[in-house]
């Protein structure tokens, strides 16, 4: 949905302001949440015109007229819309329309996207494809151009690639507000020419530059790191991370997604510390449908750092004014102010936040919990289907470890799994050979971990153990939605049922599924790249917790698996990883051999 530049609506807002012309809408007696001061203003009224705030303060009864549409608070709170500074989409396993319809009715009028899973598969084209599909939407969708696409040059490879001259072409796009997540923290302090060439084009574009240090070194790495331009960084994880980046002029990004809570021991160092809350940021950065459908998006993260100690205001703040400084969007978006957008939420209660409207562009596009506006299906051209390509069909033997002649028992490396965080931990573990085959151990929690390369139909299989689902039944997971190269990651402890669950995505064109017992019991189908369904979100939410019961079913414990499942490709968080290379270990960033 287009809206005027503040530029070309100046005169209407200052005509509606002055009286000369009748707002288009105005909304009566609410309590103004000003991020700004600080403040909550009773008796408040905002002027609306052209889609931006015209007029905020008491008695707008001058700016209506006999096509004014009028909005009573009746008392309740006027906040912000809220905005989400990091986030992935195709977490969601949804499309960027179809996400957005999921998170309006929560409040949510702008999102920060970095599209780096799509780019992995189909690189800078399918970054265009969601850039442009977010300009019909009623909200503000603002794209990060994929910084590291492959995340980890030479640790593994994806379907694509982003260069850098694909970078200086995204930053001229109009929705492109700067670089996405530097993935490659070690290419940055090292003095990577391509990573610091991305850097400096973004800054010289006046753009913001996207952090991501996933290391909890925080020595002489981490400051050159910070030289090296990020601005920002999402994966502290400790108190200890936000003070240090905060201390080093960055914004400390604290998120609450389906599986990351990071947000409780960051936010002491506001609440314990305290610290100035100007440079702390709230975030998703991945949430899954059901999580979107059933609890809420911004939100939820809102309501969570208030529990966890923050005053409501600030909470706000750092979901709303916070967000729109650190892009350089404060005279556009973030607060209740005249000339700004008019995304405004409506709520009766600042802690519990119920979400009773939402006006987006100054249009009402949800009332109380249900969207109020119709949003057209976005559909995708035939390049962006049919990505999974197998070199040819697997049989259970594609997933076997072969352990050297004449030996019952071998020392191994293990991905150990840690709960509700994106490390994981190098662990090691001695397991039984048979026949020449290292056996998995299910009684100490070790099953077996594949990657199968699905971009280029290499028929590559690359195979390990890891520890921490708690699977004890015979069954396999796979998924081809795997951070952040997306090629196919299978677990289980059955490789018949491996090689089965495998074959299966390739026939459908990718998603998720699980296999018990040599049958299949839950699929996600996700025939956008491998990544996305164009279905509902609640449609989606529904096979989403089918396929987490499923998962449970099969013994896991784990609260989101699926999120811990789709990072175990991810070679830029330590500590040990799988590519399609090898095993990785993240700590020393080179490939390690399974068998000791």
């Amino acid at each position: 949905m287009s809206i005027q530049s503040w530029s070309e609506a100046a005169p209407h807002l200052v005509d509606v302001a002055m009286g000369r012309r009748p707002a288009d809408t105005v909304i009566r007696k609410g309590r103004w949440v000003n991020v700004y001061s600080g403040e909550i203003i009773a008796d408040t009224d905002i002027a609306i015109a052209a889609g931006r705030i015209a007029y905020v303060g008491p008695d707008a009864g001058y700016a209506i007229g006999p096509e004014t549409e009028v909005i009573d608070a009746a008392g309740r709170y006027l906040v912000p819309g809220f905005c989400d500074g990091h986030m992935h989409v195709e977490s969601g396993m949804l499309t960027v329309t179809e996400f957005a319809r999921a998170v309006i009715p929560h409040g949510t009028t702008l999102m920060f996207i970095d599209p780096h899973e799509i780019a992995n598969v189909l690189g800078l084209k399918g970054v265009r494809l969601m850039h442009d599909e977010a300009a019909g939407l009623p909200v503000n969708v603002q794209v990060q151009v994929p910084s590291c696409v492959p995340a980890a040059p030479g640790l593994e490879n994806a379907g694509a690639e982003i260069s850098i001259d694909d970078v200086r072409e995204a930053l001229t796009w109009p929705r492109v507000c700067g670089l996405g997540e530097m993935m490659n923290f070690p290419g940055v302090a090292f003095g990577d020419r391509k990573m610091l060439s991305e850097i400096g084009a973004t800054q010289a574009a006046g753009k913001t530059v996207g952090g991501h240090y996933a290391s909890p070194d925080l020595g002489p790495m981490f400051h050159a790191y910070v030289a090296g331009g990020p601005a920002d960084d999402h994966e502290g994880t400790r108190r200890i991370d936000a003070i240090e980046r905060v201390r080093r002029g960055m914004r400390a990004m604290l998120r609450y997604g389906s599986a990351w809570h990071d947000v409780a021991a960051q936010i002491k160092a506001v609440t314990e510390d305290g610290l100035d809350p100007r440079n702390f940021i709230l975030c998703t950065d991945d949430c899954h449908s059901a999580t979107l459908v059933e609890e809420g998006h911004m939100n939820r993260v809102i309501r969570h750092a208030i529990a966890e100690g923050l005053k409501p205001i600030t909470a706000i703040q750092m979901a709303t004014l916070n967000t729109a400084q650190h892009f350089g969007m404060e005279r556009d978006v973030g607060s209740i102010s005249p000339g700004r957008r008019a995304d405004i939420v409506i709520s009766s209660d600042l802690a519990a936040l119920p979400i009773e409207v939402v006006l987006a562009a100054g249009r009402i596009v949800a009332r109380d919990g249900r969207l109020a506006v119709d949003i057209p299906p976005a559909t995708y051209p035939a390049f962006a289907r049919n990505t999974v390509k197998l070199g040819h069909k697997l049989s259970a033997a594609d997933f076997d470890v072969a352990a050297p002649t004449g030996i019952d028992a071998v020392r191994t490396r293990v991905i150990g799994i840690i709960e509700n965080q994106a490390p994981t931990r190098a662990l090691e573990a001695e397991l039984k050979v048979r026949n020449g085959v290292v056996e998995m151990d299910t009684a100490a929690d070790i099953c077996r971990v594949a990657l199968v390369e699905r971009h280029r139909a290499t028929g590559g299989v690359v195979n390990g153990f890891v520890s921490g689902f708690g699977y004890d039944t015979a069954c396999a997971i796979a998924s081809t939605f795997a951070h952040d190269s997306h090629q196919m990651i299978v677990v289980g402890t059955s490789r018949d049922d491996m090689a089965k669950a495998a074959n299966h995505l390739a026939e459908i064109g990718g998603g998720v599924t699980v296999f018990r017992d040599g049958r299949e019991i839950a699929t996600v189908e996700l025939p956008i790249a491998g990544l996305m369904s164009d279905k509902r979100a609640e449609l989606i939410a529904k096979e989403a917790e089918a396929m987490v019961s499923a998962m449970k079913a099969c013994g896991c414990k784990l609260n989101n698996a699926f999120m811990q499942h789709s990072l175990l490709g991810l070679v830029v968080i330590p500590e040990l990883r799988i590519s399609d290379l090898g095993l990785i270990d993240v700590t020393r960033f080179e490939k390690v051999e399974v068998l000791i």
